[in-house]
C-alpha cells in the first residue's frame, strides 16, 4: 500500500499544474499510464485562449464562449475562467514556458468562433512546450513522486475499506503497474482525476492511444454524477493519409487564412455559414461531412498555398514537418483532411473548485464537466480551463484537509476472476467493434434509429466485456476496453435523452433546437454498486 496526501491520476497540464500547487502542503503522487509526456496536452498545437490584446476584453471573450456554447454554458464559470486566464499565463511564463512574441509582446492568433485575436501560442507546438516545462518543474520538487506506466483500475470507495463506512467517500485508487502486472492500493486524503478525454471510444480520433475515458468510467462506477456526454467535438481537419495516425491540423491554419476546398479547388464553407472557415467547429465539421457525403469523396482539402513559404515555415514548423514526412508539401499543394473525434465537452460534473458529487474526489481538465464549454467548446478554451481549474481545485482540495488525520486501510486487491489472461483475440475484436459502432451510429450526424441500434449493440458488448473482466486477470488492454465500452454506453444514453439538435449534438430526427425542454444539462449517475 502506498499512502499519500494527494493522488493525481493523469499527467497532462491540469494534473501537473495541480501537483505543483499542492506540493507545498503535502505529499503528492502522480500516476500516469504511459510515459509522463504522453498526454492530450502534449498533442495540443493551437494554444491558450486568453485576453491579451489592446482591442480585446473579458466581456468579448465571455460573449464568444457563450455563443459557441449554444445556450448550455454556466455563465458564472465562463466569467471566472476568462478573468483568471491572464494570471495563469503569467504562472506558465514564470516556470519558463516560451510563448511566441512579436515586438516584445505576446503574439496572438485567431481561431474559429473568436471575435478577436487572443490565442497565445508557442509556434504550433504549444502543448508540448507547456508539458515540457511543467515536467521539469515537477521533477525538481521533493514532495512529488511520479509513477509512469501505472494505470488506475478503480477508485477506492468506502465499501473497499477494512472498516466499511456508510458515507460515499473516495480514498484513492487501486493501481496496476503495467510492467510488473501488480495491482496495489494508493490511499490518499484527496483523489484528483486528470485523465484527459475519451477520443479512443471512436474509430477515428486526433487523441493519443491513452485517451480511453478511464477517469470518467471510474468516477461513474463509484457513483459520481456525469453530465453532457452527448457533446463530442469532432475536429474538422485531421490529416487524411493511410500512414498518418491521429494527426490534427490546427485550427490556427484557418485562423491565418487557410481555405477549405474540394479537389478542384472550390471553396464551400460560406454556403454553410457567413463566417466561412472561421465558423465554430461543430458547423465546420458538419459542413465537411455533408460535402463528403454529397460528392462521395473520401476527404476535402485545406489550402494554405496563398500564404508565403517563409510564414508557413515560421508559424507552423511542426505541421509542415509532419506533412512532409507523408510526402505532402503544404507550401505547394493542398492538404487532404477529414473530421475526427477530438474533445469531450461533457465529463465528471464538478463545482467551481473541481469537486465531484462524491466526497474526496475531484476532476480537472477534459475529464471534467465544469460548464465552461456548454454544447460546443470554443477553440483553445481547453488548456485555459485546465490551467484555471488546476488553481481552483487546489483551493477546493485544501478545504478541510488535515494531514494528521489517519488514512483508512483498504482491503487488499483481489483479482476479479481467475489467474488467466483475457483472450487477446476477443479483446481485439471487441475493441474494434465498439469503436466502429460509435463512429457509424453516434457520429457527427445522428438519428433516433441509429442511436437505438448503437444502444443495443453496445449493451451486448458491455455484457460480454464485463463477463470477461470478472473471470480474467486484469491487464491494461482489458481495463481500457472495459472503460471504452462503458463510456460509449453513457454517450449513447445521453444522446438518446436529448430530443433536439444543439451544438455538437445534431440529430436528423430532431433538427431544431428546443429551449423549452432541453436548455439543461443531461445528467447521469449510477449507484455506488454500479459496474
Amino acid at each position: 500500500m502506498i499512502q499519500t496526501d494527494f493522488l493525481i491520476i493523469g499527467s497532462g497540464v491540469a494534473g501537473l499544474s495541480l501537483a505543483l500547487n499542492l506540493a507545498g502542503h503535502g505529499r503528492v503522487a502522480v500516476v500516469t499510464k504511459k510515459d509522463l509526456a504522453d498526454s492530450n496536452t502534449n498533442h495540443a498545437q493551437g494554444g491558450v485562449a486568453v485576453v491579451a490584446g489592446a482591442d480585446d476584453s473579458f466581456d468579448l471573450h465571455v460573449a464568444d464562449t457563450l455563443e459557441t456554447g449554444d445556450g448550455l454554458c454556466r455563465p458564472e464559470v465562463v466569467d471566472a475562467v476568462v478573468r483568471e486566464g491572464p494570471a495563469r499565463i503569467s504562472d506558465l511564463r514564470t516556470i519558463g514556458v516560451a510563448f511566441t512574441t512579436d515586438a516584445g509582446r505576446l503574439a496572438l492568433g485567431l481561431e474559429g468562433g473568436h471575435s478577436r485575436k487572443r490565442i497565445v501560442h508557442s509556434a504550433d507546438h504549444t502543448g508540448r512546450e507547456i508539458e515540457t516545462r511543467l515536467l521539469d518543474a515537477v521533477a525538481d520538487h521533493e514532495n512529488i513522486t511520479l509513477y509512469p506506466y501505472h494505470m488506475a483500475v478503480d477508485l477506492i470507495a468506502s465499501r473497499h475499506l477494512e472498516r466499511a463506512a456508510p458515507e460515499a467517500v473516495v480514498w484513492g485508487a487501486y493501481v496496476l503497474d503495467t510492467r510488473s502486472q501488480v495491482v496495489q492500493p494508493f490511499v490518499a486524503h484527496r483523489t484528483i482525476l486528470a485523465t484527459g478525454g475519451a477520443g479512443k471510444v471512436y474509430l477515428y480520433t486526433t487523441n493519443p492511444d491513452i485517451a480511453t475515458g478511464d477517469g470518467l468510467a471510474m468516477a461513474y462506477r463509484v457513483g459520481a454524477t456525469v453530465a453532457n456526454l452527448e457533446f463530442v467535438q469532432f475536429h474538422p481537419t485531421c490529416l487524411f493519409h493511410p500512414q498518418a495516425k491521429s494527426f490534427l491540423l490546427s485550427e490556427a491554419l484557418r485562423g491565418e487564412g487557410g481555405r477549405l476546398v474540394h479537389a478542384g479547388g472550390e471553396r464551400f464553407m460560406e454556403a454553410y455559414d457567413p463566417r466561412g472557415e472561421l465558423a465554430p467547429r461543430d458547423i465546420v465539421a458538419r459542413a465537411i461531412d455533408a460535402e463528403m457525403k454529397h460528392s462521395g469523396a473520401a476527404c476535402v482539402y485545406l489550402d494554405i498555398r496563398h500564404l508565403s513559404p517563409g510564414f508557413i515555415e515560421r508559424r507552423f514548423p511542426s505541421i509542415l514537418a509532419r506533412c512532409l514526412e507523408y510526402g505532402i508539401d503544404p507550401r505547394v499543394e493542398p492538404i487532404p483532411v477529414v473530421p475526427a473525434t477530438h474533445y469531450f465537452c461533457g465529463g465528471v460534473d464538478v463545482d467551481l473548485e473541481g469537486r465531484s458529487s462524491v466526497a474526496g474526489l475531484f476532476a480537472v481538465g477534459e475529464v471534467s464537466h465544469t460548464g465552461l464549454h456548454g454544447a460546443n467548446r470554443l477553440a483553445s478554451n481547453s488548456l485555459l480551463e485546465a490551467l484555471v481549474y488546476a488553481r481552483r481545485a487546489y483551493d477546493g482540495a485544501l478545504h478541510g484537509f488535515d494531514p494528521a488525520r489517519p488514512l483508512p486501510v483498504p482491503k487488499p486487491w483481489v483479482e476479479p476472476g481467475g489467474i488467466g489472461a483475457p483472450d487477446a483475440m476477443v479483446l481485439e475484436h471487441d475493441w474494434d467493434h465498439a469503436r466502429r459502432v460509435m463512429w457509424d451510429y453516434v457520429g457527427i450526424v445522428r438519428s433516433d434509429a441509429r442511436l437505438e441500434i448503437a444502444r443495443r449493440r453496445m449493451q451486448e458488448l458491455f455484457e460480454t466485456v464485463e463477463a470477461q473482466y470478472w473471470r480474467s486477470r486484469v491487464t491494461q488492454d482489458l481495463l481500457e476496453l472495459r472503460n471504452i465500452v462503458l463510456v460509449g454506453r453513457l454517450v449513447i444514453e445521453s444522446a438518446i435523452r436529448r430530443l433536439e439538435s444543439r451544438g455538437l449534438h445534431y440529430t436528423e430526427s430532431h433538427p431544431a433546437r428546443d429551449d423549452v425542454h432541453f436548455r439543461r444539462d443531461t445528467v447521469l449517475c449510477a449507484g455506488e454498486d454500479a459496474q
